[in-house]
């Protein structure tokens, strides 16, 4: 049995971002998906109540779709999965 982790690049990233770290994650990180072959990232900004969706095209992950706090989300990678944006911004 192998040790090592899971083998290649997960299908969804989903990034939670902070102010701290927003800058690292939507330029170093998104690169580094990008090469590794995600093909869907989620940038969630909690002060904004948004979720920025990219989808990798053409080995790009390029913009997709913009939610906000009252919209249901598409998640691409998962056939029939929606997620409810207004319970997860909730309180």
């Amino acid at each position: 049995m192998d040790s090592c982790g899971c083998k290649g690049a997960p299908d969804l990233v989903v990034e939670v971002l902070s102010p701290s770290t927003q800058r690292h994650d939507r330029l170093v990180k998104l690169n580094l998906y990008q090469r590794a072959g995600v093909r869907e990232y989620w940038l969630v900004s909690p002060e904004e109540k948004t979720v920025q969706v990219l989808l990798l095209q053409n080995g790009l992950l390029l913009p997709h779709e913009l939610y906000g706090p009252q919209d249901v989300a598409k998640v691409n990678v998962l056939d029939g999965c929606w997620v409810e944006l207004g319970k997860v911004f909730a309180g």
